[in-house]
């Protein structure tokens, strides 16, 4: 994706199909389609999926990286405490979360960035990672490091012209949760009613309200100057005291 022609069709990659049509949901434009697919914790994987879409489009000058997750194995409940969370489980969900949220991808496309001597990288964080909630430790600790790599990173590229930043959303409904949140009625659970009671704007934040902050961030015209910046797109909940 070019930052400086919004016009110009964008890559997506994405791990599976539904992956990616997840991923575009919010951009109703017929332009928007998946690229290509691999796996973002592999090297290899992610080195053909560069090539292909230099190939299809280009070379890419904005990255957005979107992969990460919690797992049952690595969440906390009355059957399985803390200490009970096996290192193999721990491992796999932080490498999910940081190498294939981060690392990996930006060791690949990173360099070929500032070789060129533009780019812009967003990497999803987490109100989790500011305010390890409750139950998901692993994904916690995993997003809080995904802040700490991002800061690094802009820090490092700074004089390359690639800036680094990251966006945080707050607690968005998606597949992946919905059961977590509504009832087989479409009642509110306990759970939502306590998130809206800690979120000032008191609802869930819906997708299309992620596009702007994104778009922000990816722009050189708007944010130029912008680089080891998280935006909170949280409606109030990282705000939120007694």
């Amino acid at each position: 994706m070019d930052s400086r022609r919004p016009g110009r069709r964008s890559p997506c990659l994405a791990a599976t199909l539904n992956a990616a049509r997840r991923a575009l949901k919010p951009f109703k434009r017929k332009a928007a389609k998946p690229h290509s697919y691999c796996d973002a914790i592999s090297r290899c994987s992610l080195t053909e999926a560069h090539e292909q879409i230099e190939a299809k489009l280009g070379a890419p000058t904005i990255l957005v990286n979107a992969a990460g997750g919690n797992a049952p194995q690595v969440t906390v409940t009355a059957e399985r405490a803390f200490e009970q969370i096996q290192l193999a489980d721990w491992q796999a969900n932080f490498d999910l979360n940081l190498a294939g949220g981060v690392l990996l991808p930006c060791q690949e496309f990173g360099p070929a960035m500032c070789k060129r001597g533009r780019g812009s990288i967003i990497n999803i964080a987490s109100v989790s990672a500011h305010l390890p909630l409750s139950r998901v430790v692993t994904y916690s600790a995993a997003k809080a490091a995904v802040l700490s790599l991002s800061q690094f990173l802009a820090r490092e590229w700074a004089t390359k012209g690639v800036r680094v930043n990251t966006l945080t959303p707050g607690f968005f409904p998606a597949e992946q949760n919905r059961k977590l949140l509504f009832n087989e009625d479409g009642s509110p659970t306990a759970r939502t009613k306590s998130i809206w009671g800690h979120t000032p704007m008191n609802r869930f934040g819906e997708s299309h309200e992620l596009i702007g902050a994104c778009l922000f961030l990816a722009s050189d015209k708007a944010s130029s100057f912008v680089t080891g910046t998280d935006i909170r797109v949280d409606g109030g909940f990282l705000s939120q005291t007694i």
